[in-house]
């Protein structure tokens, strides 16, 4: 039997999708898949994966914000990194919160399509679960370089142009 180069280079992912705020507007969670197991290619990952996504309301959005960053607003989406103790081996990356009405309203400020912030959302929640980050200069860069590839892939334009 012969199998296509993306079976061959996609990985396994367990993907969980859980809806706390109102689903109007939000892509379902094929779509979600979809952009999860597209950040997983770019980033080379060939292994099992496993994570969660929780849609959020902006009260849960700034909730988790202010607690786990000392931020008092809702934001896009916030990344949760998986931490296992020594020994234990699972393919947990972690849990994304992206809080639907801010992602919605910064389509609209921005002028995107509202399904192409979600991937880029979702993508970019990914990337950072895998250890991308955006502080350093360099970091920014090469992650914003990396989620335009993964977006490009998609049909998404550039979300930083």
């Amino acid at each position: 039997m012969r199998t296509s180069a993306t079976a061959k280079t996609a990985p396994t992912l367990q993907l969980s999708v859980g809806y706390a705020a109102p689903r109007t507007g939000v892509p379902s969670s094929a779509s979600f898949r979809l952009w999860a197991e597209a950040a997983l290619r770019g980033a080379r990952r060939r292994k099992a994966t496993e994570l969660s996504i929780r849609i959020v309301d902006t009260d849960e959005g700034r909730a988790l914000n202010r607690d786990y960053r000392g931020k008092d607003y809702a934001t896009n989406v916030l990344s949760f990194p998986a931490e296992l103790p020594p020994g234990i081996a699972l393919p947990l990356i972690g849990d994304l919160a992206i809080c639907a009405p801010v992602v919605t309203r910064e389509a609209a400020e921005q002028g995107k399509r509202p399904r192409d912030h979600w991937a880029h959302m979702t993508v970019h929640g990914v990337l950072h679960l895998l250890g991308y980050d955006h502080i350093e200069d360099a970091e920014a860069e090469a992650m914003e370089a990396l989620e335009t590839r993964i977006l490009a892939g998609l049909g998404i334009a550039d979300p930083y142009a």
